[in-house]
């Protein structure tokens, strides 16, 4: 049946409600583009789940049962200063240096591990409800999502909630791996796209979009998943960025489009 002029614009107002209640689609965000400054090797066997950069160090966590670890290397070289396997079952997720601790995420275990920063050994275990994605070191506080629109804020010490932040937009994202800048805002990937939104987690304000489709060629896309790896280079306003079963770690730049 088609529909007339009066079905039309009730099924036109349903919509924009529609797209109302959930954000809309964030069209007045600003745009940001990526600039690669350069590469460096990344283990192409590694289902990337976090990486976070403290010091002269880069850590980075990887995921699935039986193929989860963490690993600390040298930053300037590449090379390997400890590793950890996560026994399966448990899903490694996403990890934050803060402090003299390391903290790992597992996805749907309520697990979070607490490691040394050296030897990446375990101290202990804590649990926690729901999923574990993304996490990072912000100030003295821990930021954690879980595959929604909202960022938990915890204690480092307890990994107790301290509270959270839902998104004022854009509440359609996903937010996976999590970068905490230094200038207080919070990168995010938007799982399962190549979207990084740029987020002010005080107010849950988008502050900016930024597209990474473009990062690998046709022929790495072909074996490669998603793009989630995102760590701020300390005293730079440079980033290092990957994905899961990517072969390349880029040094990029976030600036704004125009």
């Amino acid at each position: 049946m088609e529909p007339n002029r009066r079905t039309s614009a009730a099924l036109l107002a349903l919509a924009l409600l529609a797209m109302a209640a959930c954000g809309g689609a964030g069209e007045d965000t600003p745009r940001w583009k990526i600039e690669v400054l350069g590469t460096r090797p990344h283990t192409p066997g590694a289902f990337t789940q976090g990486l976070d950069v403290a010091g002269p160090v880069l850590y980075e966590g990887t995921g699935k049962p039986g193929q989860s670890w963490v690993r600390a290397t040298d930053l300037a070289t590449g090379a390997e200063l400890a590793r950890a396997e996560l026994p399966a079952p448990l899903f490694g997720e996403g990890i934050a240096r803060i402090g003299e601790s390391v903290w790992q995420l597992t996805w749907q275990d309520g697990i979070a591990i607490e490691r040394d920063p050296a030897t990446l050994a375990e101290r202990r275990r804590v649990r926690y409800a729901g999923e574990g994605w993304g996490l990072c070191a912000r100030a003295e506080t821990l930021v954690m999502s879980n595959g929604s629109d909202t960022l938990t804020f915890r204690d480092p010490a307890t990994f107790d909630i301290t509270g959270s932040t839902r998104l004022t937009g854009h509440n359609e994202a996903r937010l996976n791996e999590l970068d905490c800048a230094p200038d207080g805002s919070v990168y995010a990937n938007n799982w399962p796209t190549g979207e990084i939104l740029r987020i002010d987690p005080d107010s849950g304000a988008v502050l900016a979009t930024i597209d990474g489709s473009g990062l690998l060629s046709a022929a790495q896309r072909a074996t490669a998943d998603v793009l989630n790896g995102i760590a701020h280079l300390p005293g730079t306003d440079r980033f290092l960025v990957t994905g899961k079963y990517w072969p390349t770690v880029f040094e990029v730049r976030f600036v704004p489009e125009g």
